[in-house]
This record gives structure tokens, sequence and C-alpha cells, in this order.
């Protein structure tokens, strides 16, 4: 698969909001690794982990870590119990926020 890294600045600026802003801090209330959140709506929810969130992961620690094995594209169920809660008591909004 292609990929290139963009060196135009509309275009980082563009990566940047995309992935940045108007993302809410969540913790995992299994493991404490906090991600960053954002529901465009019930149906989208865009996490962010940063490499530490990870590494305190106990679901993604228990997974297969032999190069191309983890599904990477499974996340970690006690994180979206998490964020579902937090959707549910109000901290995290849903819909999409300056077209993110």
């Amino acid at each position: 698969m292609a990929s290139f890294e963009p060196r135009d600045p509309a275009t980082l600026e563009e990566q940047r909001r995309y992935l940045r802003d108007g993302l809410v801090d969540v913790a995992c209330d299994a493991c404490a690794a906090r991600v960053g959140v954002r529901k465009n709506s019930e149906q989208h929810t865009s996490i962010q982990w940063t490499l530490q969130s990870v590494a305190l992961c106990k679901v993604f620690a228990a997974r297969d870590q032999t190069p191309g094995r983890r599904d990477v594209h499974r996340s970690c169920p006690n994180m979206m119990a998490s964020v579902d809660a937090a959707v549910r008591d109000g901290d995290v909004s849903v819909g999409a926020v300056d077209g993110y």
C-alpha cells in the first residue's frame, strides 16, 4: 500500500485538525489508559490512541503481538464501554464540529 508524508502546510493543518481538534480525553475504567475521543454521530466514534495508552491497555497486551497477527482494527471493549459511559454522562458530545 502506498503512503506519503504530507509536506504542504495546508495539508498538515488539515491533518492536525482531523486527528486532534474536537477530541475529548477519556480514561478507561479498567486500566486508566487515556485516549482522545470524538463522536461525529451515534454510529461513528473516532479514538486516537497514544503509544502510552496502548502500552497500558491490558486487552491489547493479551492479544497476539506477532507481526501481522494482531487485529489492529479491533478496539478494546473496556475502552468502548468507557467511551459509551462518557457519552451517556454528557462528557463526550455527539455530532460533527466544524466539519469534523
